[in-house]
């Protein structure tokens, strides 16, 4: 699973209701149509958080990254009923911030050690080799 991070202020005047609605509405859509897995809106609780961050934290999750390309590029398009749906939350916001996480460790990885053994291919540094 991979996680598309956006952390974000609103725009003076914005009320935080209406945003959430945005939000839920546009990432509905992508969802709906299978281009993104899930999503979740958070807020920074009691003014809690690294200060760079914004007060709203946007989580987009995909199978994969072909998955957050095919929704990257539907949105592109800049047209339609998405279009409409990504302008009132795109219009709301300022300070944004952005980030891709990935579960770890993913498939790929733990078949990877698997396939190596417990240390993943690397000796602990306690161990010794006979002479």
């Amino acid at each position: 699973m991979d996680s598309y991070h956006i952390w974000c202020n609103l725009k003076p005047g914005v009320r935080d209701l209406e945003f959430a609605a945005a939000v839920a509405a546009y990432l509905g859509r992508l969802q709906r149509d299978g281009l993104i897995a899930g999503h979740r809106l958070t807020r920074r609780k009691l003014g809690f958080g690294p200060p760079g961050l914004g007060e709203f934290h946007i989580v987009v999750e995909t199978e994969h990254l072909a998955q957050l390309e095919r929704a990257f590029q539907r949105v592109a398009t800049r047209s339609g009923a998405v279009e409409r749906l990504h302008a009132r939350v795109y219009s709301s916001v300022q300070d944004v911030q952005f980030a891709l996480y990935r579960d770890f460790p993913d498939p790929v990885r733990k078949r990877a050690r698997a396939a190596s053994g417990p240390s993943g291919g690397r000796r602990s540094a306690g161990r010794t080799r006979p002479h």
